[in-house]
């Protein structure tokens, strides 16, 4: 039997959140301006400026997304208050069932909402660019980074955001030896910034005859996509450019020509690829805005003044120190080193159910409680 008063006190609980939430997501400030940028638009002369319209254009959009979102949390609170006032004048199991399901609903979309304060980031509403790296280990280590980029191209499709294949290079029997990809969506980088690092696999081999138990380790580096705001400097001079030609998956060429793009900066050893668009112009481009974005990283963690101080050569991602394993046998657990956030449904984890991983991430980081690896 669900107790009605229950019910009332957990609702009652939630409605004053609901409240700060308008506060904390300057709903009204959002409101205000979503009006101004429509009036913006409204003018003809607005069009002349491809760039910046399509700049206002991604922001209405994003406004409207939070204000659509939280009246959608309004909505549900509001549901919900009607159903207990209903079982106020009459007991019912499923009414009261009803209102039950209501209020965990609104407790979903109150935490979802939450975190979304929590990306306060200078860069957490970017778009996000995915570079991963097999370990050492050949074909095993290979089919671990294919298994990877399934998982984040699950998870960014399960958000409604859009996957760009950047670069990709097949391994020498099966899987992927690196591969990178632009996720495009409002707060990706925010998201995705927390999966940065080494990743660990322990399973039983289908490659192995023996069927023995095999770990395996690759790295995934996430950086946010700049845009033409962010000046990174960077000496044509320390620029080294080769080029190929492009290959899809399992080897597939793209085009005859030379057009994918290889930079290596030479005074950090950093290595940035792409062969997916379809001039060497276009590839060196993003390969710019790759490096770009690595740079800026690394001078901001160090806290230099500017790119030409950063010296010695920069490792991908320290090997050895991993962030989370995925065990497939003798038992199935994904856990997470950093929160001790775990999860025993690997194969959902692996189909791109990731929000319980990153939303426990983003709450420890706000209370300073990550553990190291």
């Amino acid at each position: 039997m669900i107790l009605v008063d229950e019910i009332k006190r957990e609702l009652g609980e939630l409605a004053p959140e609901v409240t700060d939430l308008a506060d904390a997501l300057a709903i009204e400030r959002s409101r205000l301006r979503l009006e101004e940028l429509e009036q913006r638009s409204a003018d003809p002369a607005f069009y002349n400026d491809t760039e910046n319209s399509a700049k206002v254009f991604a922001e209405m959009s994003e406004l409207k997304d939070r204000l659509e979102s939280y009246h959608k949390l309004q909505e549900k609170l509001s549901d919900s208050e009607t159903l207990v006032e209903m079982l106020s004048e009459e007991e019912d199991e499923d009414l009261a069932q009803e209102a039950q399901d209501n209020v965990e609903q609104l407790k979903k979309m109150i935490e979802e909402m939450r975190l979304v304060t929590l990306l306060t980031g200078e860069y957490d509403a970017n778009n996000a660019i995915l570079t991963f790296h097999a370990g050492a280990g050949g074909t095993e280590a290979q089919d671990w980074v294919s298994m990877l980029y399934r998982m984040y191209t699950r998870f960014a499709a399960n958000h409604g955001w859009n996957v760009q294949v950047l670069d990709y290079l097949d391994g020498d029997e099966a899987g992927i030896k690196s591969a990178s990809i632009l996720i495009e969506g409002h707060n990706a980088y925010g998201f995705l910034r927390s999966e940065n690092g080494v990743h660990r696999l322990v399973r039983v081999s289908p490659f192995d005859s023996s069927g023995r138990r095999h770990t395996s380790f690759a790295s995934l580096e996430v950086m946010p996509e700049l845009d033409d705001s962010v000046t990174v400097e960077i000496r044509p001079e320390d620029i080294r450019m080769e080029v190929y030609r492009s290959s899809g998956a399992g080897g597939q060429k793209v085009n005859k020509t030379s057009s994918a793009v290889r930079l290596i900066h030479e005074p950090t050893g950093i290595v940035v690829s792409c062969q997916t668009e379809r001039s060497q112009f276009q590839n060196r481009d993003m390969c710019m805005k790759m490096l770009a974005a690595k740079l800026y990283q690394i001078k901001e963690r160090e806290h230099l003044d500017k790119i030409s101080d950063i010296k010695g050569i920069q490792k991908e991602i320290a090997w050895g120190s991993q962030i989370r394993s995925y065990v497939f046998m003798p038992y199935t657990l994904v856990k997470d080193h950093r929160t001790s956030y775990e999860n025993g449904n690997v194969n959902a984890v692996m189909d791109g159910d990731l929000d319980g991983f990153i939303n426990a991430y983003l709450k420890a980081a706000s209370k300073g409680e990550l553990q190291e690896t």
